[in-house]
């Protein structure tokens, strides 16, 4: 990955290769919920949609929990960050039960983030070797607790749901809040001097832009894909 110094001086405070991966998660989720779109609401049958698809939707979400996992630890200000985000992911919320309640955002990867942000706040100051074995512990009560069903969904935000549970987009502290301590660790370590890792970082293209904005790019894309399918589906292909 190359970039011109002139390039690097217009984002001085920013990890050049932190945004390229985070506009490559961006457009892996996007794709992702576009096919999401094609099959849930004009049911476009997706070829290996519990397969390939599935893990590629994944893919990006651990990126993204990763990613906020290490960029916490460049932050000084992680509890105010937290709270909006997770203020966001409650809008979603709200929004997606007016819209959808039968399936509506109960407890997503912005409440996920949002929420992670705040409790790493209070936990910054725990050992490396202890933080690596508080994740582990996380992932593997996530694990145990996906095979535990329960008569209620106000444990959902920690992954504990009953069988008719339902939600467009989930992931509860447990397994995930696991995964974004390993982000901090990388933070703490790979990233401990706060710089780029590469004498020379990625040139500042479309993805790092893309990176710089996932959180406004994550928030409109999917009303810009229902506008454009349903403008396809309910104009063009019944003139045509």
């Amino acid at each position: 990955m190359v970039i011109k110094k002139s390039d690097s001086k217009q984002y001085p405070n920013r990890i050049m290769e932190i945004d390229f991966l985070r506009g490559i998660a961006i457009i892996l989720m996007m794709l992702f919920h576009f096919l999401y779109d094609l099959q849930a609401f004009y049911n476009i049958p997706i070829p290996s949609w519990n397969h390939f698809w599935y893990y590629e939707g994944k893919l990006s979400a651990i990126l993204f929990m990763l990613l906020a996992g290490i960029s916490c630890t460049f932050s000084k200000n992680n509890l105010i960050r937290g709270f909006k985000v997770f203020l966001i992911g409650m809008l979603l919320t709200i929004g997606t039960y007016i819209l959808m309640p039968e399936e509506y955002i109960r407890f997503g990867i912005l409440h996920l983030l949002g929420l992670s942000m705040i409790l790493f706040h209070y936990i910054r100051v725990i050992p490396l070797l202890w933080t690596g074995v508080l994740s582990i512990m996380i992932i593997i009560l996530g694990i145990i607790m996906d095979r535990i069903t329960i008569n209620t969904w106000l444990l959902s935000p920690i992954g504990l749901i009953h069988d008719s549970f339902n939600s467009m987009d989930y992931y509860p502290l447990f397994p995930w809040f696991g995964v974004f301590l390993i982000g901090t660790l990388i933070g703490r370590t790979v990233y401990k001097e706060k710089k780029s890792i590469f004498n020379k970082t990625c040139q500042d293209g479309l993805l790092n832009f893309l990176g710089r904005h996932s959180l406004f790019i994550y928030l409109i894309h999917q009303p810009i894909f229902l506008l454009i399918l349903y403008v396809v589906f309910h104009f063009i292909l019944k003139i045509g």
